[in-house]
């Protein structure tokens, strides 16, 4: 009986009022999250111009969403159309040189040309290949994995680096 009123008299001074802070109203507006997204685009670009900075014998071309890539040899084939399944080989890694992924040794990865999950920023690069080509590719967080990263090796808001390799296009 003692428990029984014991756990009576706990849950209602847990389910009083007192003692609960007031809701605070968060001051957020559409012109701050634009400076932030300013900011973080900001801190990304020196990141990136930093890496460069010790890189310099990559010629390396932007493109208007922020992908940087260089083309380090050249393989003269096709270039991959939407749809068409692109077979790579890649490296994954942080800025500080960091391994995340990698295609295993003797193996491929292959993926649908803008019809699949991989980050748009080696699509877009795919497209900019040829086969046999082998490219750097440095890959801003907003082309990468984003504001969550990939939950496991990326964390969020995080540039990559990428060492690819398109092996074959097929229909």
């Amino acid at each position: 009986m003692k428990t029984i009123l014991f756990f009576f008299v706990l849950l209602s001074f847990s389910c009083s009022s007192k003692g609960k802070k007031p809701k605070q109203e968060i001051d957020w507006n559409k012109e701050k999250s634009v400076q932030l997204n300013r900011s973080l685009a900001l801190e990304e670009e020196i990141q990136i111009k930093l890496f460069l900075e010790s890189h310099k014998d990559w010629d390396t071309v932007s493109t208007g969403s922020g992908l940087i890539y260089a083309i380090l040899e050249k393989g003269g084939g096709v270039k991959p159309q939407i749809g068409q399944i692109a077979d790579v080989v890649v490296d994954v890694k942080l800025l500080d040189g960091t391994s995340c992924y990698a295609s295993k040794p003797n193996d491929y990865e292959s993926f649908v040309v803008d019809k699949s999950n991989v980050e748009s920023g080696i699509q877009e690069a795919v497209k900019l290949m040829h086969e046999g080509d082998h490219a750097k590719l440095i890959i801003p967080s907003h082309l990468a994995h984003g504001l969550t990263g990939d939950m496991n090796k990326i964390p969020p808001l995080t540039v990559i680096v990428v060492d690819l390799q398109l092996i074959k296009v097929r229909s």
